[in-house]
């Protein structure tokens, strides 16, 4: 069962987020858990494993971006999507920066953001003005993945799937999801195959260096 951490001060907001993800999560059962500010976010994060963070980088007590540093430290397996009503490309981009697996504003649709949770949970990338995101910070080296991503990207090369890589890795199906995410935007790609391939070549650029 998956367990997804909901940060956002407005209840109503929490809920309907919970509902669609649990639309898009029928089969694999989900736990919610929710916080309201800051405190009760940093409380679950130090002390509870999640597989997902929805994270409103504007809850009562944030300053933003250093509470998404502060997460990432805490709790460096877990991907954080940032949910926000702050949609400046450079603050986009600065969370993607500082390790977000995505960034979906809340001036989105309830259909709209559907679908780009979709997206997320499918390994896709869900940026707004993501080619445009992407060229300006240029693709990330093979280097900067973390141990966890490289075992899911050596699977992938394998040719397991997302239950087989989780199953090897004790890990949800939803985290792997959100690592091959993760991993399709670190390369600078769009598929499977194309990260394997960006992998290789970057690994082979680093070995005649």
């Amino acid at each position: 069962m998956a367990k997804v951490l909901i940060a956002d001060d407005h209840p109503v907001f929490r809920r309907a987020l919970g509902d669609i993800v649990g639309q898009l999560l029928p089969s694999t059962g989900l736990a919610v858990v929710e916080a309201a500010d800051r405190t009760q976010l940093f409380e679950i994060v130090e002390n509870d494993d999640v597989d997902l963070i929805l994270l409103d980088l504007c809850m009562p007590g944030m300053t933003g971006l250093p509470e998404l540093v502060a997460i990432r430290n805490i709790a460096p397996a877990t991907p954080v999507v940032i949910i926000s009503a702050i949609d400046d490309t450079t603050i986009v981009n600065q969370a993607i920066n500082c390790g977000a697996a995505g960034f979906i504003p809340k001036s989105s649709s309830m259909e709209d953001l559907a679908a780009a949770l979709k997206q997320v949970l499918d390994g896709g990338v869900y940026i707004p003005g993501s080619d445009e995101a992407r060229e300006k910070r240029g693709p990330a080296e093979a280097d900067a993945l973390t141990p966890r991503q490289l075992a899911v990207l050596g699977l992938l090369s394998a040719g397991k799937s997302n239950k087989e890589i989780a199953r090897a890795l004790s890990i949800s199906d939803l985290t792997v999801k959100v690592h091959i995410t993760t991993i399709f935007r670190k390369l600078g790609v769009a598929t499977r195959t194309q990260a394997i391939v960006a992998f290789q070549r970057e690994r082979a650029q680093v070995s005649n260096n």
